[in-house]
């Protein structure tokens, strides 16, 4: 078997440093904003000439948290309470044989840093901080949308969830930050097995670790650190 080597490109910066969190697919959560730098050998402005007139782009990138030594044929999707298994290449699961992901963002526009060069900045990423990208391509309607496509056992994002902010807590949040908070919060971001209305989950989102407890279809943030 021949083996193949690519380098990132670029890695995406955002403000989800862990996985927790993180939507399970890209578009779910448009306020979530990131940034995308390029490595040092790609920070050519030429290299993006005409991107601009593309409202979405194709980012091509690594599960860089789920590295694995190996890989199982079937992997057991959340959507399916995590009980149920599935061919691996009948999922989005991270843990495949190249640990490849694929996600559609909003192109927000081009921007031109002193010491970085041109970044990207994106809406709707799925993606942790720090996630190395391989491959930017751009989205193309007519070729890439397939309304009459099947989504198997995944027809609709799922339900969202009720978010409410405990006296004091909210504040604690920088206002532009909150809409996109609030979004990966509604996504419901725990694990689909656990339903423990007692049970406080900390998740850290832009430098505050944010805790919160579910009770049925109402989520509640009850500290911000």
């Amino acid at each position: 078997m021949e083996d193949y080597v690519i380098r990132p490109i670029a890695h995406i910066r955002t403000d989800l440093p862990e996985k927790f969190g993180v939507p399970r697919q890209a578009g779910i959560v448009e306020a979530l904003e990131g940034r995308i730098v390029f490595e040092p050998e790609y920070r050519r402005e030429e290299a993006l000439r005409g991107i601009e007139g593309f409202s979405h782009i194709w980012l091509i990138w690594q599960f860089s948290k789920a590295l694995r030594e190996d890989w199982s044929p079937t992997v057991r999707p959340p959507r399916l309470g995590g009980n149920v298994r599935m061919g691996v290449f009948a999922t989005r699961s991270p843990f495949r044989p190249n640990a490849l992901g694929l996600s559609c963002v909003r192109l927000l526009g081009v921007e031109t840093d002193p010491e970085l060069g041109p970044v990207l900045r994106v809406a709707g990423a799925d993606l942790v901080d720090g996630t190395p990208i391989f491959d930017i391509k751009p989205y193309v309607p007519y070729a890439d949308c397939r309304p009459e496509a099947a989504s198997g056992f995944a027809p609709d994002p799922g339900a969202t969830l009720s978010v409410v902010y405990a006296p004091g807590t909210q504040e604690r949040i920088p206002p532009e930050k909150r809409p996109a908070l609030t979004g990966v919060l509604a996504n419901d971001p725990r694990p689909r097995y656990q339903e423990d209305a007692a049970r406080v989950y900390g998740l850290d989102f832009a430098g505050k670790n944010v805790k919160f407890t579910v009770d049925g279809e109402t989520l509640t943030v009850i500290e911000v650190e």
